[in-house]
């Protein structure tokens, strides 16, 4: 049986221990959503080019909170709560679409593209009979405004009036890292992918902070060099701990001594078709791999010519949904965009590389019941939470876990 969260009690003054509670605990969930997905942060919630025309909306969540994302009149984004304020019915029922307003279904409550209530069927009665009080007043019931922040194409929103800005959520490290990406040059959206992981939404966060299974569970990445512990590399963090990027670039495909402990390692492994991996230097720097975590609910994936976002929405403690858009740059030629897609293959639920994470949360989330009250070691690369200049590390996970304790009051 679960214990009340006021009697959950992490030991210890580190993060290198990680109770097994955190993933299975309904209290601890509860408080998430509350102090993260509901405390001042900023969550991602979708691109500016899903979106492109007035009255365009995108139906989405943060934590378990529907919220629509809608270009409004002169091209202004908003963000709203997905709840009418008349009986609390979700007044969006579509993942994407086109609006002049949204109508709640039940009494036809109709809002505007920017939150506002337009109209209230009967407002004044039927024949002098029924009606609104007469102090009712419809400025005071609009659809739920979201604050909200966009960067280069890329919008992020919160509930929270106390926020800091967004630049400075994000910190001087990793706005560089943001900002490489998303350069400014307007984006095309290629495709989403979307699926259910049967594990805590932190496994996913601790799966793109952990380069140390890169080299040991992706036999894609290891065999083609794309991605393994013996590549340049290195794990980066903001101040606080919350974000974090690694960093690799692309090394030779041989084997060394390092590849003796890779048991993922296939030396003898061939592509029928090179052109999954004919990778092109696009970025000024020489990354072909940057994985960009961004708290409480994005990552900025870069793996070889491959751009997506993924999108965390928990679902109950033990459950995450992750919403994959895949994107490339609306100036780029059919080459490019062929590539990009071709190199989507190594991403999505039935990516060579994700599908093999998928299956391992899974397998955590279950091995965690076995004994909930003892804890994760996360001791690999030392006890610290610094920045590393190497992929043999846990220490952005350390990191994540010491911000995690801080705003969770644990």
């Amino acid at each position: 049986m679960n214990m009340p969260v006021r009697e959950r009690i992490w030991k210890g003054e580190g993060t290198h221990r990680v109770p097994y509670w955190v993933y299975t605990d309904d209290g601890i969930y509860q408080r998430e959503l509350q102090r993260i997905f509901g405390g001042p942060a900023w969550s991602y919630v979708g691109l500016e080019a899903e979106i492109p025309h007035e009255g365009d909306f995108k139906r989405t969540k943060i934590g378990e909170t529907s919220v629509i994302v809608v270009r409004g009149k002169d091209q202004e984004i908003h963000v709203l709560k997905n709840q009418c304020a008349h009986r609390g019915l979700e007044v969006c029922k579509q993942d994407y679409g086109s609006n002049r307003t949204f109508q709640c279904p039940y009494h036809q409550w109709t809002y505007r593209l920017n939150g506002d209530l337009s109209g209230v069927p009967f407002i004044r009665g039927v024949g002098g009979q029924g009606g609104m009080p007469e102090d009712f007043d419809r400025a005071d019931h609009g659809l739920t405004k979201l604050k909200v922040a966009t960067r280069n194409g890329v919008i992020f929103a919160t509930f929270s009036p106390d926020v800091e800005p967004l630049e400075q959520f994000l910190g001087e490290k990793m706005l560089k890292l943001f900002d490489r990406v998303f350069t400014g040059r307007p984006l095309r959206i290629l495709g989403v992918s979307r699926q259910r992981i049967p594990g805590n939404w932190k496994l996913m966060f601790e799966n793109i902070k952990d380069p140390y299974h890169a080299s040991l569970l992706h036999v894609f990445l290891v065999t083609f060099s794309l991605f393994r512990a013996d590549n340049p590399s290195r794990t980066e963090m903001d101040s606080t701990g919350r974000h974090s990027a690694l960093i690799s670039r692309r090394g030779e495909r041989n084997a060394n001594t390092a590849t003796q402990e890779m048991a993922s390692f296939q030396e003898k492994l061939e592509l029928h078709d090179p052109k999954l991996l004919d990778i092109v230097k696009e970025f000024p720097d020489t990354a072909t791999v940057v994985m960009q975590t961004i708290w409480p609910n994005l990552i900025v994936q870069q793996q070889a010519n491959t751009l997506a976002t993924r999108q965390i929405v928990p679902v109950g403690p033990e459950a995450f949904d992750l919403n994959w858009t895949f994107f490339g740059y609306e100036d780029d030629d059919d080459a490019m965009r062929a590539r990009r897609l071709r190199h989507a293959n190594l991403m999505g639920p039935a990516g060579f590389v994700s599908l093999d994470d998928s299956e391992v949360m899974e397998l955590a989330q279950r091995g965690i019941h076995c004994d909930e009250d003892a804890a994760a070691v996360v001791e690999m690369g030392g006890r610290d939470r610094a920045d590393h200049n190497h992929i043999v590390t846990e220490t952005a996970i350390r990191a994540f876990y010491g911000y995690y304790r801080e705003v969770m009051g644990l």
